[in-house]
């Protein structure tokens, strides 16, 4: 069975607005920040050090998380690659060291929009995938900008993100909060079919609580929109808002002080881009001198044995 072409239930249109839609270049969310840690503690184990490597929408992926990979790989040029140049642009600007600092005129080079094909070791994508329109060119993206041997480092949100609000607007009747998620099994298929070799999967449930329901929708308002392709169509008044707010008191665990409680699933990936290989030809055609050369060399090796 073929991998979907994009996430279940994902309106393509609204996943194309909410990437163009401009984000001031100054903090990523917080929980990106926190995935792209848990990200990085995975190359530990990858012996790879990359010469360039790319940091694919690297707003929403984390700054932080570009200056941790700038000090794990000091020496590697980056890439910081978006589909809004000026995005790209405002976060060089802001991850510039001070005039002062050496590291400014010294350090490796960081370059904006996408690398040359085959030029990196490593694409790091972090939070991504779940609300992109087509995620399968967006892999092959990945695949073309990695030289052979090159690594993938990606995650994304897996189908048991948000359960308990998907629960609570089943009970109240109301179209779903966000869109399906994609099965990690579903990207390792996608990722072979994209080219890459050797993906690994894995996954992890985050959870987070909230003092109020103010806070929760805050947070929720940071991590994106809701792009369901049957969500309510027309604008929500102050009486659905209040309505929200007080289903939302359902979600606090006695456990966790009163506080409510939200699940992520989180989905991480690994995959190589190995040596091409070389293309197979549905119909060959061979000549009578080339059939004989290889039935003597058959011949002679049989001797040989």
């Amino acid at each position: 069975m073929s991998a979907p072409e994009r996430p279940p239930s994902l309106d393509p249109v609204a996943a194309r607005r909410w990437a163009a839609y401009p984000v001031a270049a100054t903090a990523s969310p917080w929980l990106h920040e926190e995935v792209a840690a848990r990200m990085q503690e995975r190359l530990d184990f990858i012996k790879l050090q990359p010469r360039q490597w790319a940091h694919w929408e690297p707003l929403r992926g984390g700054l932080q998380a570009h200056k941790a990979l700038q000090q794990r790989y000091s020496q590697a040029d980056a890439w910081l690659t978006s589909a809004k140049a000026a995005e790209a642009e405002a976060v060089q600007e802001a991850l510039k060291a001070a005039w002062w600092q050496p590291a400014r005129w010294t350090g490796p080079r960081v370059q904006t929009g996408v690398p040359p094909e085959g030029s990196v070791q490593m694409v790091w994508a972090n939070m991504q995938l779940h609300a992109s329109p087509a995620p399968q060119d967006l892999l092959k993206s990945w695949h073309q900008a990695l030289a052979v041997d090159g690594f993938l480092m990606f995650s994304c949100f897996g189908p048991d993100t948000l359960r308990e609000l998907r629960a609570l607007y089943a009970r109240q009747g109301w179209p779903a909060p966000a869109h399906e998620f994609t099965d990690m099994h579903d990207w390792g298929d996608m990722l072979v079919q994209a080219g890459f070799a050797e993906p690994v999967m894995d996954m992890e449930r985050i959870t987070l609580t909230y003092e109020t329901p103010a806070r929760l929708l805050a947070e929720l308002r940071e991590l994106g929109r809701n792009l369901h392709i049957q969500r309510f169509a027309g604008l929500r008044g102050r009486h659905w808002r209040q309505q929200l707010v007080d289903a939302l008191m359902s979600l606090a665990r006695a456990e966790e002080g009163g506080r409510l409680s939200l699940s992520f699933e989180i989905v991480y990936g690994h995959a190589l881009k190995p040596q091409p290989r070389a293309a197979v030809a549905a119909k060959t055609e061979i000549g009578l001198d080339q059939m004989r050369q290889m039935l003597r060399r058959s011949s002679d090796l049989s001797d040989k044995v």
